[in-house]
């Protein structure tokens, strides 16, 4: 079997990390406090929240879960972990303290200076200042149904339709609850939130601003992905307004030499000042590259003209020039090395590979050599879950299939044989998927958990169409240790370590039965109605149960 549809050793020591990260209990309200490997560090000030963290750590999600299609279970249990986080104080406190201009606006550190630009230094907010209360807007306690703050609600869908696309779920499609200013409590769903997106950018062509005064293309370009996944998950039809931005963006955030060669694109663009800012021409090339993680899968076309404009200003793809990084973030050359590699471009992408592993210090961390993540020289406790989130993409799947989430042709394997009922994070799954076409499932274990290496475990595997007819073989030879419990399913006893199985489920020649697959929803308009006020859950991130809802 192709290594390509396994995880390596790297993927599966991170989903190690993320599972803790993610399944352990901690704190998100307006009384509590995120447990410290949450990352609100990383990329100041535009990104030093952690529900950064919270979208970065998601997007190695559906990846996995297109290597393992037939087991995700895991996936689905950390998304869930991950969305209940978002619905939180902590997700959007951003807006919910930052209220105002910024008080502070003489006293940046230099490194903050170049997001902006020069001639409005000492009297401007810098990226990441939401300003909620600012006029004309004035004070707007709903996170969501906000005229800014689209880089919140943007990558929550993005969080939410990810969710829908490696679990097959419904539950963040039921009405839940999130928290707004002073701990007012506001209802949406994963539907109506989509369908603000979509009413508030129609009627706004230039993209709804993320910060007061601020529209940016990266937020936007994030935003639009959630647009995409949730059509291509739902069969919906939302997606056009992002498709009228890029037309907006080609005629107005773009500047070209007189030869038609990009030169650079606008970092944001700030509607109050009427002004388009692009990073200085040393730094052209950043401005250029930071939304083309989110925009190319959307513009493949357009987004390759930017890369390549990119890469020529940073001088990343020579290999005649030293190798610098401007900027000391190690955020760039993550994304710009995952964009190599999607986009085919070898030469940048070994070379920025080899800078990562010269500099980045990718190690396995933790009791046992279990976890894994990139430590980028610093000395602290924790790996930076925003940077590592960007890191381990490179890691996963084939050149191409981070655009294969968001372009393809959705063939989830709901309907096929399923592995569930795996004893992780002490057995782990590298390999599972059917070939329908001899009716048989491959899946391959590992001891997730080193220290549990050789324990007797058992999993199951459910929607068989006959369970009567079923051969079991691991590593080559008949394996008889498996029962049939229920209808539809088996389960096999085993013990934690690689072991190779393979089910032969069906007769060649024969196919089980699609079960009917996600339905379509009709978008309308989508409005956030507020709850009564409530005080905050102790637990905040577990969200409430479903109630009526008065959205949509």
């Amino acid at each position: 079997m192709s290594e390509a549809l396994e995880l390596n050793q790297r993927a599966r020591g991170w989903l190690r990390f993320i599972w803790d990260k993610a399944t352990t209990e901690d704190d998100w309200s307006s009384t509590g406090d995120p447990l410290p490997w949450w990352d609100r560090t990383s990329t100041a000030p535009m990104c030093a929240f952690p529900r950064f963290d919270l979208s970065e750590t998601s997007y190695a999600l559906p990846l996995m879960a297109d290597q393992t299609p037939a087991w995700r279970e895991v996936y689905t249990e950390i998304a869930d972990q991950l969305v209940g986080r978002y619905t939180t104080f902590w997700a959007a406190i951003d807006w919910l303290t930052l209220i105002g201009p910024d008080p502070n606006q003489r006293n940046y550190p230099p490194e903050w200076l170049v997001w902006m630009p020069e001639q409005l230094r000492g009297h401007y907010n810098p990226p990441g200042w939401t300003a909620n209360g600012v006029k004309p807007w004035g004070l707007q306690p709903d996170p969501i149904a906000a005229d800014g703050n689209l880089f919140f609600r943007g990558f929550f869908n993005l969080l939410l339709s990810t969710y829908s696309y490696v679990s097959g779920d419904e539950k963040w499609e039921r009405p839940f609850k999130v928290t707004g200013y002073n701990n007012r409590l506001f209802d949406w769903t994963q539907h109506s939130i989509t369908g603000f997106i979509e009413n508030q950018w129609a009627e706004r062509p230039q993209g709804p601003h993320c910060e007061n005064t601020k529209i940016w293309p990266y937020c936007l370009s994030a935003a639009g992905l959630s647009l995409q996944l949730h059509d291509k998950v739902f069969s919906t039809s939302t997606h056009w307004v992002y498709d009228q931005w890029i037309d907006y963006a080609k005629k107005y955030f773009v500047k070209r030499s007189r030869g038609g060669n990009i030169e650079s694109f606008a970092f944001y663009y700030d509607p109050i000042e009427k002004m388009a800012y692009s990073m200085p021409d040393k730094l052209a090339g950043y401005g250029t590259l930071a939304p083309l993680f989110y925009l190319y899968p959307q513009a493949p076309e357009f987004g390759r003209e930017l890369y390549e404009s990119g890469i020529q200003q940073l001088g990343w793809n020579s290999r005649k020039d030293n190798f610098v990084q401007p900027i000391d973030d190690p955020r760039w050359l993550s994304m710009v090395l995952m964009l190599a590699r999607e986009l085919g471009d070898v030469t940048t992408e070994q070379r920025l590979a080899s800078v990562a592993e010269r500099e980045f210090d990718p190690n396995f961390f933790g009791d046992d050599p279990d976890r894994f993540a990139w430590r980028f020289g610093l000395e602290e406790p924790y790996p930076r879950g925003q940077l590592n989130g960007l890191m381990i993409l490179s890691e996963i799947g084939e050149p191409g299939a981070w655009s294969q989430v968001y372009n393809g042709s959705y063939t989830p394997q709901f309907h096929l044989p399923t592995v569930e009922g795996v004893d992780f994070p002490s057995l782990g799954i590298s390999e599972a998927h059917n070939d329908e076409a001899t009716g048989q499932l491959h899946v391959t274990t590992y001891a997730a958990t080193s220290a549990d290496s050789g324990n007797e475990t058992s999993w199951r595997v459910t929607q068989l169409p006959d369970p009567e007819s079923v051969t079991v073989y691991r590593d080559g030879s008949i394996f008889t240790h498996w029962k049939r419990i229920g209808d539809k399913s088996i389960e096999i006893k085993s013990t934690i370590g690689t072991d190779r199985f393979r089910i032969v489920w069906s007769a060649p020649g024969k196919t089980s039965k699609p079960l009917a697959g996600k339905k379509s929803i009709v978008m309308g308009a989508a409005r956030s109605s507020e709850a009564s006020p409530t005080s905050a859950p102790t637990k905040q991130y577990r969200p409430a149960a479903p109630s009526s809802c008065s959205c949509c």
